[in-house]
C-alpha cells in the first residue's frame, strides 16, 4: 500500500466479460466514482477535432495534451465526463468521435498522457476503473484487482445477443472470430498488453448473473477494506 486513504478497484479482463457493467454497478452500490478509461480517449479526440490538431503534428499534440484536463463528476443519475470544466458526456458518444477515436488512442503520447491523468484521478477519491491494463500499468498498487474472464462460447453468445439487440446483422461465427482476434491483439500488443496481475482475484463469470458477480466483488471489497483499516 502507498499510505493513501482512498480506495481503488481495478477491473481488467477480456472483451465481452461485462467489465463496464460490473464497474458501474459497483460504483453505484459503493458510491465510488466510475472512471471510464475509454471516455478519456474520446475526450482527447473531441479536443483534437475542435482545435484542428493533426495526428502527424507531434508538437501540436504534445501541447494539446498539456492543455487537456479531464474529470469525472458523479451526480444522482450518472457520472458526467468533463473536458476542461465542460460537460461533454453526450457529445463524445456521437459518431464523428467514434470514427476517429481509434486513431487517436493508438498514439503512444496520448496513451502516456491519459495514464498519467488516470493516476492523478486515483490519488484523490475512491474510484473504480475498468480496462485492459488498469491493475498492471495504471494502478499497480490498487487495493483490489479483479481479472474477469469467461468461457469463449459464453462471451460470444453475450456479444451476439448484444449486437442483435442493436439491430446489427452478424453471425455467431463472425462474433467468435472477432473475439479471438481481439483477444490475440490485446494479449500480445507491445504497449501495455492484457495480462492478469499476480495479485488479482479471478472472476470467471461463465455461470454467474450480474447480481452474483456484484456480490462476489463486494465480498472481496469488504475483506480488503477491513484489512486496510487495520493497518
Amino acid at each position: 500500500m502507498t499510505g493513501r486513504h482512498n480506495f481503488i478497484i481495478a477491473i481488467d479482463g477480456f472483451s465481452s466479460c461485462g467489465k463496464s457493467t460490473l464497474a458501474k454497478a459497483l460504483a453505484k452500490r459503493l458510491k465510488f466514482a466510475f472512471i471510464d478509461s475509454g471516455a478519456m480517449y474520446r475526450a482527447v479526440t473531441l479536443y483534437f477535432l475542435k482545435n484542428q490538431i493533426g495526428l502527424e503534428d507531434d508538437a501540436a499534440i504534445e501541447q494539446a495534451l498539456v492543455d487537456i484536463h479531464i474529470d469525472f463528476i458523479p451526480n444522482t443519475e450518472k457520472t458526467e465526463i468533463h473536458l476542461n470544466n465542460e460537460d461533454i458526456s453526450d457529445e463524445i458518444r456521437q459518431m464523428y468521435i467514434s470514427d476517429m477515436v481509434s486513431e487517436v488512442s493508438a498514439l503512444k503520447t496520448v496513451r502516456s498522457a491519459m495514464v498519467a491523468q488516470q493516476q492523478k484521478l486515483g490519488k484523490r477519491r475512491n474510484i473504480i476503473m475498468d480496462g485492459r491494463d488498469i491493475g498492471t500499468t495504471v494502478f499497480p498498487d490498487a487495493d483490489l484487482k479483479i481479472f474477469m474472464t469467461a468461457d469463449p462460447s459464453v462471451r460470444a453468445e453475450r456479444r451476439y445477443l448484444e449486437l442483435s439487440a442493436k439491430g446489427e446483422q452478424v453471425t455467431m461465427a463472425e462474433v467468435i472470430e472477432n473475439l479471438a482476434h481481439r483477444d490475440h491483439i490485446d494479449s500480445t500488443r507491445a504497449e501495455s498488453p492484457l495480462r492478469q496481475a499476480e495479485d488479482a482475484v479471478v472472476l470467471d463469470n461463465s455461470d454467474m448473473n450480474q447480481e452474483e458477480q456484484l456480490a462476489f466483488v463486494i465480498k472481496e471489497y469488504e475483506q480488503r477494506k477491513a484489512s486496510k483499516s487495520a493497518i
